[in-house]
């Protein structure tokens, strides 16, 4: 058998493991076996072939494991072990709660200090309110101005 094909075989499985680390979680592992396995395969280059090969061996490492984890992630982000899907309202998913829309241009009162934020009743619910950014004592009049998402935004009744 010809010395340079063992050292290439294993050169070749260890590109083959880091990519199954990319796919297999195993805490780091995978990534161990392949070190040892580049490791000996540089061992026998430079003990059984010559250091000059030893060094063309190490140089092809530092240039094609990189690429072999660029293109483990690129085929994991094309694989079905990924998520491809995207949740949109159109599909029924929605992010805030559909009650919270009834609450706008009600009045209620202030809890707390609202510093932006802070807790208000409004309908007879406590409620977490923020503010525009202004400072609101407890106990003061306040009206609801919008809904962004799960946030109620309100500022100082007239």
């Amino acid at each position: 058998m010809k010395p340079y094909i063992l050292p290439i075989l294993l050169q070749v499985i260890g590109i083959l493991v880091i990519i199954a680390e990319i796919f297999i979680p195993s805490l780091g592992l995978l990534t161990a076996v392949a070190l040892i396995i580049f490791f000996y395969s540089l061992y026998l280059v430079f003990t059984t072939i010559s250091t000059t090969a030893g060094m063309v061996i190490a140089g092809l490492d530092i240039v094609l494991v990189p690429m072999s984890i660029i293109l483990g992630l690129k085929i994991l982000a094309t694989s079905s072990l990924s998520l491809k899907r995207e949740l949109s309202k159109q599909d029924g998913v929605v992010s805030q709660k559909e009650e919270l829309e009834a609450f706008i241009n009600i009045k209620g009162k202030s809890i707390t200090d609202l510093r932006p934020a802070g807790m208000a009743e409004i309908n007879s619910q406590r409620v977490d309110v923020v503010t525009d950014g202004e400072y609101i004592d407890a106990d003061t009049p306040i009206v609801v101005t919008g809904v962004s998402g799960n946030r109620i935004i309100v500022e100082k009744s007239e």
